[in-house]
């Protein structure tokens, strides 16, 4: 008999370490995500301020190449419209992270929530590869035909070499921009404000969330 009532008691201990174990677990599991979508919280009024801004900044560049459309050189009005048009670009990619975040609940399943971390840190970095390819243009808004007389040789041949300069860069950051590359000083440079830092943390705290589940 005692030894039957010594097994029940240690089954019962058993039972309650059990309980007690998976309720400091699914604590645990809450608290963590309350703390990544309290990071993310944090992104929104960037996010916002970001679309603001750029709505405004749209608007005033479609409203000059609309009123300048017959008196503007060529120049200008291609490189305004390939700023105008990378920058929407951009915006249409802010409203989707935007969105995404909006969407972030902690009461989803964990790899639904680390989907869509995945989504907002490749689209920022989509953002800064297009934003980067705007480059080039802003050294050739300016130009004119009648600059490229004899008379402004050497001033054409440096501004071709700006724009030349430029492009070459932007080219390599947007090939080169990629989360592989993050924990690389010029990567770090370009991306070391709370947006992105906040949204790897997010990410590392669901990675955290994943393996204590295993």
């Amino acid at each position: 008999m005692e030894e039957l009532a010594l097994k029940e008691l240690w089954q019962s201990y058993n039972n309650r370490l059990e309980e007690s174990l998976l309720i400091n677990k699914k604590n645990t599991e809450s608290i963590t995500k309350m703390q990544a979508v309290s990071l993310l919280n944090t992104i929104k009024p960037i996010k916002i301020f970001a679309i603001l801004v750029g709505i405004g900044w749209v608007f005033l560049i479609d409203t000059l190449l609309w009123q300048l459309f017959e008196v503007a050189s060529l120049f200008f009005l291609i490189s305004a419209g390939i700023q105008v048009i990378l920058t929407k670009l951009a915006l249409f990619i802010y409203l989707y992270q935007l969105i995404v975040i909006y969407q972030i609940d902690i009461s989803e399943p964990v790899v639904a929530t680390q989907e869509k971390l995945s989504s907002l840190s490749s689209s920022s970095l989509w953002v800064a590869r297009i934003l980067f390819l705007q480059l080039p243009v802003w050294s050739t808004f300016y130009l004119r035909k009648e600059m490229f007389g004899v008379t402004n040789q050497s001033y054409i041949i440096v501004n071709m070499a700006i724009t030349l300069l430029f492009a070459l860069v932007s080219l390599w950051l947007f090939f080169n921009i990629k989360y592989s590359n993050k924990d690389k000083k010029w990567f770090r440079m370009i991306f070391g404000g709370k947006e992105w830092d906040n949204v790897l943390k997010s990410i590392a705290l669901y990675n955290d969330i994943q393996d204590f589940k295993k």
